[in-house]
């Protein structure tokens, strides 16, 4: 019934509502309600529908029934403004009736969306029921941009037109933010004072509301404006009160209440206000009274109350600040100083103040309290002498000092009072009075020694204060008398004698006093005391003026009596005075002298005599004079002639007394003028060794004594200044500082006075350490005749046998006969060898450090020696015409060598571009180089004959151009050592047939099944070890060489080498510890092993590295070198094409030929090289004359040298044949740099100088090897390297 109770009403408004347009339709279709729907409901027909309406199945068939009829959309319910806190949730209703077109809201001229979720608005939806046209817009969460107009729209459609609802506003209201004051507290107020304070309530909608409160209470009349917020549509409201500061005000709460809607509750902000306003007044606690006592300890305590901040105390006494020191007490607000006050007298009626004050104070508050202070006096003093003689009036005073009260003064003479007094008091210091009180009393005998006491009292403080002394009263002494020697007993003057006088009675004792004619003596001895009185000793030291002296002792004491005792002494004495005088002025040498003695009193009279040195004269003597103390005179005179002995010299004159078997006596120093004298021990001759200080003295005697000495040496005048090296150490002696031997010679003094001139010479003679020089360097001689080296010496002195000389050289030579001729040494060598050639050292020794040294060559002059080995004997080269051979011919002479050559007895026509000769010097060996350019058999398979030559003589050497071939056979087999299990053996080098050999060792013993070969490394080593072998057996060892064209027969014809190994050596079994194993003597530790190893691998690995990277690198250069035109470019040459394997041996001495001792040192001495360590070695089993130098592994590349080059393009220019004798001797550095890497022998004779300075005649025949084993490592042998007759070429 009430559905259809809807549907009638929903029909009257149809009635209202008859027009239904197509938008209607639309809406009703929009429904779902389609004409269809009205057929199955029995109703045709158009209807009308109101937009909002929610159609239900209950109205279905009205729907229908008016279906086709026009229906109006309208709007059931319009929005409307709404105000909404913001965070709320807002609802805007719109119902649509007939709802045909579409429904949908508008914010501010913007459409939301057709959905009901509304996308993009999170916060918007529309709700309600469609069925009922509810689209009512809902926002949730408000914010201010929310606060704007909305419309509800119901589009057009096919039965209605499009609606639009009356704009409704949502307002947002949101409430103020925190509110906050606009006032400085952080500095703080002070009490009284006006402060404006403004309270700010940001970003409200509406405006705030804002009450102020001061502790509770509201202030009144505030203003309020209004200003723009942080956002459009939000207010600031500013509220502004004017508030006065209270000192009650301080930390209480100023608030500020913000509040705009009845939705919210008001949102406050407070502040603790802190406002200045002063203390009140102090007060002084612990000072119960204003009346002290001196001495007493106040503890005084200042408080005062309130203040803000609290107060500051200090204490003052009479202005004079105590104490600015306080505490504060913060919860109990108070402050509080504590004075802690000693009294003294000076605080008498002080003012005690205690201040008060804090930042606001306008005057400071202050407390005051005057003080009287109850002291006695400081000191009592009795004034006056306390001391008098009987019978005389005591006047006497004690002085009290300021006292508070005044203090009462009594006397007290031992236990007797005296009152025959008067007082007088006077304002004294810190406010109190001083009392004088003086006393008057005739004293007697009987008060010696009793207490005067003064006794001050005071009322105030009941306290007294005494002061006491003694009386002293005075009378004199009774008796004196002496204790002396008789007046007739004569005394010896010098003689100690002894006067006593005694005293007895008075008071106090006498005090004695001794008189000589009534004049006082001061060195009497000390008063002594005894039981009756006093004595006192004169000790006298009797002297002239004691003969008949009056002698008195006077007893006196304070008293003021005096009573005495005399007596006299009978004294003899010498003479007390002796004066020498002259009339004349000044005394000179020649001159003579007067001299007068006066001899003062004696008793008894004394006789005069003089005295002059060891001389004693009697002068002329007058007749005695009576003199002082009752003593006599006696005068004297004596004559002298002066000389400059004299000067000086003391006169004495002396008086002596037989009777006193004593004298006197005086002198008189002459004073004698002369001209300067040297001294008998002045020095003729100063010796000084050179670089030292030279002094030469002088000994320089005048009167006057001002001397000025010129120096003279070698006619010059030596001025002080000039040079610093001489310096006058004491105004004549020289010295001569760091001397030099241009500073001997003889030194003329001339010293001069005003009584004239003087002067005498001294010889300097500078001694210095020799230098020694060669008088002829190098000297030349012919073998077999006598050389002369001779050294000659700068040094002083020259003694004998300064010289010695000493042979440089390796080995022991005869020195031959070492003399001397002054500065001269020479050392004579007859019949003179090779083996003298050589550096001797000559040393000159003077016995002045340092020795000096030269060294004088020896050059012992030969023919030309040809080295004529094996290997210079033969060159191989291949005869296809394709190669180039080297012929190399080597001599060793001094002079200068030259060289000519010969093909099959004919001279050699250097023009032809195929021959080249070059020649190269070094030292005393000289190579001549032949070149010979593409090489054929049947033009130069030859004979080449080489001849050197010098000045004393040639040799010549014929050398054979061949192809090349297998080795020859290596000679010299021979055992080097032997051990239990290993043998070393060495050989001597065939020639290798043009190209590179290597050796094998063959050996085998008796149960061997065959032979064993060993390879010999390195290659070309000519000393080898074969190790592993059983001891106690016997080997059976060969030798052999081998190249690329074949091997040769076996060393020495086939010999065989028999050798025994040695037996095991018996080691020492060494017991192990029980926690270790025994190791044997050979055995090494497991770490050491196994370091060992690791270390060996690495080196392996580096080896075959470098191995591999140096072929590659000489491989490289192989390719890439250029030619040259020396010995020492065959490396280059042999690079172009051609090879050089059949060629580089050249005819070099391999073999190592035989030389005897002599030629050795000749090689050394001779040629400017030194042999390098492993030249020469020496083999045990043949004799030590002679010695083997190895060339095999030396391979020195031949340094740059002037060179002779025979070619056709080339003229000759004649050659001195000693013109380069200098250069061929003294050059040592030639060679020099050269580096072996032979092994090291035990035979170098070689001195430390001589390593740098020589090389050996090896270095010239080892190059050509270093060249050739270069040129085998780079080039691998090919076929095109055989011979041509391998090859089956034609020749």
């Amino acid at each position: 019934m009430k559905k259809l109770q809807e549907i009638k009403d929903d029909a009257a408004i149809f009635q209202r509502e008859p027009s239904v347009d197509q938008e209607d339709k639309k809406t009703l279709l929009s429904l779902g309600v389609t004409q269809q729907d009205c057929r199955r409901s029995g109703v045709h027909g158009e209807m009308d529908f109101l937009s909002g309406w929610i159609v239900s199945p209950s109205a279905l068939p009205f729907l229908c029934l008016v279906w086709g009829t026009l229906a109006q959309q309208a709007f059931r319910i319009e929005p409307s403004n709404l105000t909404v806190r913001m965070g709320g949730t807002a609802v805007l209703r719109c119902e649509v009736l007939r709802a045909s077109g579409t429904v949908q809201w508008v914010k501010d001229g913007l459409l939301l969306g057709l959905q009901r979720s509304l996308p993009g608005f999170p916060r918007y939806s529309m709700i309600g029921n469609p069925k009922r046209g509810q689209y009512h817009l809902q926002i949730e969460k408000a914010q201010l941009e929310d606060d704007t107009p909305y419309e509800c729209q119901a589009g057009q459609s096919e039965s209605s037109r499009a609606i639009v609802s009356g704009t409704a506003w949502v307002n947002v209201i949101i409430p103020p933010s925190s509110p906050y004051f606009e006032v400085d507290m952080a500095t703080p107020w002070v009490a009284g004072e006006k402060y404006t304070v403004t309270c700010v309530a940001p970003d409200a909608k509406p405006m705030a509301e804002i009450a102020l409160y001061k502790d509770g209470v509201e202030l009144t009349g505030a203003e309020s404006f209004n200003m723009d917020g942080s956002k459009d549509k939000l207010l600031n409201t500013h509220a502004k009160v004017t508030v006065t500061a209270l000192g009650s005000d301080n930390g209480r709460q100023l608030a500020c209440r913000a509040k705009n809607s009845p939705l919210f509750r008001p949102v406050e902000t407070t502040l603790t206000m802190s406002v200045f306003f002063p203390p009140q007044p102090p007060v002084i606690v612990g000072l119960e009274s204003d009346v002290v006592k001196t001495g007493r300890k106040l503890t005084l305590e200042c408080v005062s109350h309130g203040g803000n901040p609290l107060a500051t105390l200090h204490w003052t006494k009479n202005g004079k600040v105590l104490s600015e020191t306080w505490e504060e007490n913060i919860v109990a607000q108070k402050s509080r100083s504590v004075l802690y006050l000693t009294i003294t007298p000076a605080d008498n009626q002080a003012e005690l103040c205690c201040e008060s004050v804090n930042l606001v104070s306008l005057l400071p508050s202050s407390v005051i309290r005057k003080i009287t202070v109850l002291f006695e006096p400081a000191e009592v003093i009795l004034l006056g002498s306390f001391t008098a003689v009987e019978g005389q009036e005591l006047n006497v005073g004690c002085f009290a000092s300021s006292s508070n009260p005044l203090v009462q003064i009594r006397w007290w003479l031992g236990y007797k009072e005296l009152n025959n007094t008067a007082v007088t008091t006077e304002e004294g210091d810190n406010g109190g009075m001083t009392t004088m009180s003086n006393m008057t009393h005739r004293v007697s005998r009987e008060e010696d020694g009793l207490k005067l006491t003064c006794e001050a009292f005071n009322k105030g403080t009941y306290f007294s204060k005494t002061q006491m002394t003694k009386l002293t009263v005075y009378y004199p002494p009774q008796k004196v008398w002496l204790e002396a020697p008789p007046q007739d007993v004569p005394l010896h003057a010098g003689n100690k004698t002894r006067l006593t006088c005694f005293s007895t009675g008075g008071n106090p004792t006498g005090a004695l006093t001794w008189f000589k004619n009534a004049k006082p003596l001061t060195y009497a001895t000390k008063q002594t005391s005894f039981d009756r009185g006093v004595a006192r000793d004169l000790v006298l030291l009797l002297t002239a003026s004691d003969n008949m002296a009056a002698f008195r002792c006077d007893a006196t004491n304070e008293a003021k009596k005096t009573i005495s005792a005399h007596t006299k002494l009978l004294v003899q004495f010498t003479a007390i005075s002796m004066t020498i005088t002259t009339s004349q002025e000044e005394l000179r040498r020649g001159q003579t002298v007067t001299l007068e003695c006066q001899a003062g009193s004696s008793n008894p009279k004394a006789s005069i005599s003089w005295i002059l040195g060891p001389q004693r004269f009697q002068g002329l003597e007058q007749p005695p004079r009576a003199a002082q103390y009752g003593g006599v005179s006696v005068l004297s005179s004596l004559s002298l002639n002066l000389s400059s002995q004299h000067h000086n010299q003391k006169v004495i004159c002396q008086a002596y007394s037989p009777v006193l078997i004593e004298g006197t006596n005086t002198f008189f120093k002459l004073n004698v003028l002369y001209p300067p004298e040297f001294s008998p021990h002045q020095p003729t001759h100063v010796q000084v060794v050179e670089d030292e200080t030279a002094a030469i003295p002088l000994l320089v005697s005048a009167n006057p004594e001002e001397v000025s000495c010129v120096w003279l040496h070698r006619k010059e005048v030596l001025v002080k200044g000039w040079n610093l090296r001489y310096h006058w150490s004491d105004e004549y002696s020289l010295e001569i500082k760091n001397v030099t031997r241009t500073d001997a010679g003889v030194y003329t003094v001339m010293c001069e006075n005003e009584e004239g001139i003087n002067q005498t010479s001294i010889m300097l003679d500078v001694q210095y350490a020799p230098g020694v020089k060669a008088e002829k360097e190098p000297v030349f001689v012919n073998m077999g005749e006598t050389a002369d080296l001779i050294c000659v010496a700068d040094a002083n002195p020259i003694i004998p046998d300064m010289f010695s000389w000493k042979w440089l050289g390796e080995g022991e030579v005869e020195m031959g006969e070492e003399t001397q001729e002054d500065e001269s040494g020479l050392l004579t060598i007859h019949d003179v060898t090779r083996a003298h050639a050589g550096i001797y050292q000559c040393t000159a020794n003077n016995g002045i450090a340092p020795p000096a040294s030269v060294d004088v060559q020896l050059v012992v002059q030969f023919k030309p020696e040809l080295q004529k080995g094996a290997q210079w004997r033969k060159v191989a080269s291949r005869g296809d015409g394709t190669t180039t051979a080297e012929i190399v011919c080597q001599a060793d002479g001094i002079p200068r060598v030259d060289f000519s050559w010969e093909k099959n007895g004919l001279r050699m026509d250097f023009t032809n571009p195929r021959y080249e000769e070059r020649t190269v010097r070094g030292g005393s060996f000289h190579t001549s180089t032949v070149r010979v350019v593409n090489v054929t058999a049947a033009h130069d398979y030859a004979v080449f004959s080489c001849t050197a030559l010098n000045a004393l003589g040639e040799d010549k050497l014929d050398i054979l151009l061949v192809s090349t071939s297998h080795p020859d056979p290596p000679s010299s087999f021979r055992q080097v050592s032997v051990t239990h299990n290993s043998v070393t053996v060495e050989w001597i080098p065939g020639f290798n047939g043009g190209l590179r050999q290597r050796f094998r060792v063959r050996y085998h013993w008796d149960q061997s099944v065959s032979f064993l070969y060993v390879d010999v490394f390195p290659p070309r080593a000519t000393t080898f070890t074969v190790t592993d072998l059983q001891p106690a057996t016997t080997y059976n060892f060969s030798v052999n060489a081998l190249n690329a064209m074949g091997e040769s027969g076996y060393a020495d014809n086939n010999a065989v080498l028999t050798i025994t190994t040695k037996e095991r050596p018996e080691v020492e079994e060494i017991p192990a510890d029980d926690d270790s194993v025994s190791r044997s003597a050979g055995e090494l530790p497991v770490y050491l092993t196994v370091v060992f190893t690791v270390v060996s691998g690495v080196l392996l690995v580096l080896n075959s590295l470098g191995c591999f990277f140096g072929h590659r690198w000489k491989k490289r250069r192989g390719q890439t070198g250029g030619g040259g035109g020396s010995v020492s470019d065959g490396k280059r040459n042999e690079e172009e094409g051609s090879s050089r394997s059949t060629i580089n041996n050249s005819n070099k001495y391999e073999s190592r030929e035989k030389i005897n001792a002599a030629a050795q040192h000749t090689l050394l001495i001779e040629s400017g090289s030194e042999t390098d360590s492993n030249v020469y070695e020496s083999y045990a089993a043949e004799s030590s004359q002679y010695y083997y130098y190895p060339t095999v592994d030396y391979m020195p590349a031949l340094s740059p040298h002037p060179e002779e080059t025979h070619r056709r393009d080339v003229t000759h220019q004649p050659v001195d044949s000693h013109s380069h004798v200098y250069e061929d001797v003294r050059d040592g550095g030639l060679h020099q740099g050269i580096t072996a890497s032979s092994p090291p022998s035990s035979f170098n004779h070689r001195l430390p100088h001589q390593w740098n300075n020589w090389t050996s005649s090896t270095d010239h025949q080892q190059s050509a090897e270093r060249a050739r084993d270069s040129a085998d490592v780079r080039q691998p042998q090919r076929v095109p390297d055989l011979p041509f007759e391998l090859r089956g070429e034609l020749v």
